[in-house]
């Protein structure tokens, strides 16, 4: 009787040991339920801060939205993107969008809409001038529904816009040049007289204009999931984040696009490269680059876990000790019978 009570005993140790690893594994993966409160467009700064603690490994490259040096083909053309307006082809160097003028728009926009569900696009670019004072006005990447339209696309867009806003309109308590995120319905009107700031779902401020170094855009987009923007203008390979934005999905297959405009003020507007790859999350997970106070912030979440298990593991090796012994004792007490040989 007694043996089989601790038996009991252990069967239901191993079982809260085995919840409990269920448990710490779906929270230290991000794979728990959802959280019931989320709201829509939850913005932060990092992966980690936005509740997603795996890597981005890379798929199988995107051809039909890549673009390298010379950029077209013997005709002049590109297969896969189109451009207009102001804009003009350096077949050794990059597509220019605007000269440093005034009034000037161009635009590179790709032919074909992007259909993968989860991916990664790099946009090196160059935002140049010789004013150091007064420049302007920037440059967008866009991924909507329509591709190539002329007009007021800040009014009739459907989509999302990260725009480089190199000049500002109004005072603000944050520096210029601005990224910022916004999504376009086709109807709200762009916030012009406040640089965007009633658009603006995600947003960072970054030194991304006459740099020493080459300048990238990063995006990283996992469909019903999260948008993220990091920049790399510190230096080679020194990728800054911008922001992270949950809950986010695009129109299905947008059409990937460049603009850039120049109006009173003026700068040179670049485009060197676009690389694009398939993506999904890491299945193991691994550390990512966090700030102190996400650190903390898993240090008290988990503490308690790792602590609850050591003890049930504890616990789980005394029982099995304890019921080991016993049966040697009762094993070592019993007298010999000749029957059993």
């Amino acid at each position: 009787m007694e043996a089989s009570g601790t038996i009991r005993l252990l069967k239901t140790l191993a079982l809260c040991l085995l919840l409990s690893s269920v448990v710490l594994a779906e929270r230290q993966a991000g794979t728990g339920p959802p959280s019931t409160g989320a709201k829509k467009y939850v913005t932060a700064r990092t992966l980690r801060g936005a509740g997603i603690e795996r890597d981005i490994e890379l798929g199988v490259p995107l051809r039909t939205h890549s673009i390298f040096a010379p950029y077209v083909d013997s005709d002049l053309q590109n297969r896969w993107f189109s451009f207009g307006a102001d804009s003009y082809v350096n077949t050794n160097k990059h597509i220019r969008l605007t000269r440093g003028v005034p009034s000037q728009c161009g635009w590179l926009w790709s032919r074909l809409p992007i259909t993968a569900a989860n991916w990664q696009v790099e946009i090196e670019f160059k935002i140049s001038g010789e004013n150091s004072h007064l420049y302007g006005d920037g440059m967008a990447v866009w991924l909507t529904t329509e591709r190539a339209v002329e007009g007021p696309v800040f009014y009739k867009w459907n989509g999302l816009g990260v725009v480089i806003d190199t000049y500002a309109n109004s005072h603000h308590t944050y520096a210029f040049p601005r990224i910022m995120a916004m999504m376009g319905d086709g109807n709200t009107e762009y916030d012009q007289g406040n640089d965007g700031k009633l658009n603006s779902i995600g947003a960072c401020s970054a030194k991304v204009r006459r740099t020493d170094i080459t300048t990238k855009l990063r995006m990283i987009y996992f469909r019903d999931d999260f948008f993220q923007v990091q920049v790399q203008y510190k230096g080679f390979n020194d990728w800054t984040d911008c922001f992270v934005i949950r809950n986010l999905s695009l129109p299905l297959n947008p059409f990937l696009g460049v603009t850039a405009q120049t109006g009173d003020v003026f700068d040179e507007h670049d485009v060197i490269a676009i690389t694009a790859h398939s993506a999904k999350l890491a299945s193991v997970q691994s550390p990512l680059t966090e700030n102190p106070s996400s650190k903390s912030g898993k240090k008290s979440s988990g503490g308690f876990f790792s602590t609850l298990l050591k003890l049930i593991f504890f616990g789980t090796i005394v029982a099995v000790g304890f019921v080991a012994f016993r049966a040697y004792q009762a094993k070592k007490h019993r007298p010999w019978d000749p029957k059993r040989f």
